[in-house]
C-alpha cells in the first residue's frame, strides 16, 4: 500500500467518528428548530424548575472535576514514580471491569439509611439517627468522582511520563527544594494532562445519567436525568431535544476556558 493509501486507511476510522458526530449534532439541531423553535427554549429557560436542574448540573460537574483533579494528581504522580507502576495502574483501572450500574449500586448499599456507613456510625455511638446522604447532590458527587477518577489519573499520568526526569534533577542540582522543583518544573509541564483530564471529566459528568439517577433519585435531578425522564417516562421528545441542545451549549461553555488554557500552556511550554 502506498503512502497516501496508508494514511487514508489510518484516518478512515477517525473520519467516520467525526462524520457520525457532526451528523448527530446536526440532526439534533434540526429537530430542535423544526419541532419546538425558539418558543420552547424560552419556556424552558424561564421555568424555575429547569433552571434549578441546570444550576445543579453545572456545580456538580465543576465540583466533580475539581475533586478528581485534587485526588487524581497525587495518585498519578505516585504511579509515575513507582517501580511497580503497572501493578498499581491495573488496580486503578480495575473498576472499569465492573458495570457502572453495579459500581453505583454499591454506593446505594454504603450510603443508605440502613447502609454500611450509617450502621457503623450508630454502632460506634457517633449518631442517634441515620445521616441522610443517599438521594442528595452530595451522593451524586461522590458517585461521579468514583466513576470518573481513573480518567483523570490516566490523563495526568500520560503527561507525567512524557516529562524528561533530567529537568527535575537539574532543578535539584541548582539548589531547588523538592517543593520548588515540583512547583516550577513538574507541575507546569504536567498542566496539559491536568487540563485534558479536566475537560474529559467535565464533559462526562455534565451528561451523566446512570449515577445521578441511582444516587440522586428523581428529586435532585441533573440535566441528563431530566432528558431521560422526558424521553422514557413523559414521551415529550420536543422538550428532550431542546434540553439536549441546552446541555450541549452548557458543556461547550464549561469546557471552552479549559481548552483555551490548554492551548496557552502548550504555547508557553513550546516557547520555553
Amino acid at each position: 500500500m502506498t503512502g497516501p493509501g496508508r494514511r487514508l486507511a489510518l484516518f478512515a476510522p477517525m473520519g467516520l467518528l467525526i462524520a457520525a458526530f457532526v451528523l448527530s449534532v446536526a440532526g439534533l439541531l434540526w429537530s430542535s428548530a423544526t419541532r419546538g423553535g425558539i418558543g420552547l427554549y424560552v419556556e424552558l429557560l424561564s421555568d424555575p424548575g429547569i433552571l434549578r436542574v441546570l444550576w445543579r448540573t453545572v456545580w456538580i460537574a465543576v465540583a466533580t472535576t475539581a475533586a478528581c483533579a485534587l485526588l487524581g494528581y497525587p495518585l498519578a504522580l505516585f504511579l509515575a514514580r513507582s517501580p511497580r507502576r503497572n501493578l498499581w495502574l491495573l488496580l486503578v483501572i480495575s473498576p472499569w471491569l465492573v458495570s457502572i450500574v453495579v459500581r453505583t449500586f454499591g454506593w446505594v448499599v454504603l450510603l443508605g439509611n440502613r447502609g454500611v456507613v450509617n450502621t457503623a456510625l450508630r454502632d460506634w455511638g457517633l449518631i442517634d439517627a441515620p445521616v441522610r446522604v443517599l438521594f442528595t447532590p452530595w451522593a451524586v458527587l461522590i458517585g461521579l468522582v468514583h466513576v470518573f477518577l481513573p480518567f483523570m489519573v490516566i490523563a495526568i499520568l500520560s503527561s507525567l511520563l512524557l516529562q524528561d526526569r533530567r529537568l527535575e534533577e537539574a532543578g535539584r542540582i541548582l539548589g531547588g527544594t523538592r517543593w520548588q522543583t515540583f512547583r516550577r518544573v513538574t507541575l507546569p509541564l504536567s498542566l496539559p494532562g491536568v487540563v485534558g483530564g479536566s475537560s474529559l471529566v467535565l464533559l462526562m459528568s455534565a451528561g451523566a445519567i446512570v449515577t445521578p439517577l441511582l444516587l440522586g433519585g428523581l428529586r435532585d435531578r441533573m440535566l441528563g436525568t431530566q432528558i431521560y425522564t422526558e424521553v422514557f417516562q413523559v414521551f415529550n421528545f420536543e422538550r428532550a431535544t431542546a434540553m439536549a441542545v441546552i446541555l450541549l451549549v452548557v458543556a461547550l461553555v464549561l469546557v471552552a476556558p479549559l481548552r483555551l488554557l490548554e492551548a496557552r500552556v502548550r504555547r508557553r511550554l513550546e516557547g520555553a
